[in-house]
């Protein structure tokens, strides 16, 4: 089957995250790299699409450039991952969209709920396949996770806890810092900081684990570091549809934390645990009994789980290899659609723009409620 034509708007030279993207697609063997623009700064974009080996036709200045060229030609881009600061994300997924390109944007999907109406209403007409990049849920384990809670393993889920906590926000020079600066401005981050960067990935988990949505939330805000016009932590109690108790931390002011991801499940019959950090190993407490590490890529996991492996038990797989997984989603369903086929059920656990939008919405309920001192909204 032939590989998928893929582009990249953002993630220059030294980005973590646009390393992390070319890497996912490189590991499914199904995507061709074949367009990119790289850099707000023009001349920076084209030189690095040019080291990474593309034509330099397609080594674009700019987004702009990248999409009149690109949505013109016979062998286009099929996808295109928007990789930019929160408050671009609407214009240049809407504008890819409107030329007929898939599109997989990094989260938040935009800063506004009307926008990520518009963009999902926009994809439901053009038939497009969408994803948000919360890449965290291409992790095995996570996956392992939710078939358990899907196939009953856990019983009646009762409580969930979700952490995004660590301690790359702390200093107050950082603010300086154009990587750390503009998460706290509100014309590029939107209404909130850490709960809108990091607390949509830890509150997505807990919705896609459960395959529940969030129906309630009441939040605190919090400002550590002075001056900030924007929230660096925030503690939150939620309610998801069906009644499960919710708890969520989120903070960039915790020195000794270095990622701080993490989700616990506490059902009828035992409790589940995972940490990012570690995301080999899943911790499994039936009842009373001792706990079990279940182990990635060991048989006796559930299909999901085995299918978002990559290497054999033991040697262990990160977060590029977690995006891959989505990648590997977004492929079978953009194939299955031009074959006019059903894509595999399994490849259908891809974030959405609807789930995007959910998080959006969430959040904003999250900052209402923080205005209103921890009064209790509904989503």
């Amino acid at each position: 089957m032939r590989k998928l034509r893929w582009g990249i708007v953002g993630g220059g030279e030294g980005s973590q995250i646009g390393f992390a993207h070319r890497v996912g697609t490189a590991v499914e063997e199904k995507y061709e790299f074949v367009a990119a623009a790289l850099d707000i700064d023009p001349e920076k974009s084209k030189a690095f699409g040019t080291k990474l080996g593309l034509e330099p036709s397609r080594a674009y200045h700019n987004w702009e450039e990248m999409l009149l060229s690109e949505r013109d030609r016979e062998d286009k881009i099929e996808l295109v991952t928007v990789a930019t600061p929160n408050n671009t994300h609407f214009e240049i997924s809407k504008a890819f969209l409107e030329a007929g390109i898939d599109v997989f944007c990094e989260k938040p999907l935009t800063l506004t709920i009307k926008e990520g109406e518009e963009l999902v209403q926009l994809a439901q007409e053009r038939n497009r396949v969408c994803g948000v990049n919360f890449g965290y849920t291409g992790y095995p384990m996570i996956r392992q996770m939710r078939e358990m809670v899907r196939k009953g393993d856990l019983g009646k889920i009762r409580v969930i806890f979700t952490q995004f906590a660590g301690g790359f926000m702390a200093e107050s020079s950082e603010q300086d810092d154009p990587r750390i600066g503009w998460r706290f401005d509100p014309k590029k981050a939107g209404v909130s900081a850490v709960t809108f960067d990091l607390g949509s990935h830890a509150m997505h988990l807990a919705c896609f684990v459960t395959g529940q949505k969030v129906s309630r939330v009441s939040s605190d805000f919090a400002f550590g570091v002075p001056g900030r016009k924007l929230e660096d932590d925030s503690l939150t109690a939620f309610r998801l549809e069906d009644g499960t108790i919710g708890r969520q931390w989120v903070s960039g002011l915790a020195f000794g934390r270095i990622h701080g991801l993490s989700i616990q499940v506490f059902g009828e019959y035992g409790g589940l645990r995972w940490h990012q950090e570690q995301p080999n190993q899943l911790y499994w407490t039936k009842g009373k009994e001792p706990t079990k590490v279940l182990e990635r890529g060991a048989p006796y996991l559930y299909e999901p789980a085995l299918r978002a492996g990559r290497v054999t038990i033991g040697h262990p797989e990160g977060m590029p290899l977690a995006f891959s997984t989505l990648y590997k989603d977004l492929y079978e369903v953009i194939a299955s659609r031009s074959r006019g086929e059903k894509p595999n059920a399994l490849a259908l656990t891809y974030p959405t723009f609807e789930d995007g939008l959910d998080m959006v919405r969430v959040v904003y309920a999250q900052v209402e409620s923080a205005k209103k001192g921890g009064l209790w909204v509904v989503v």
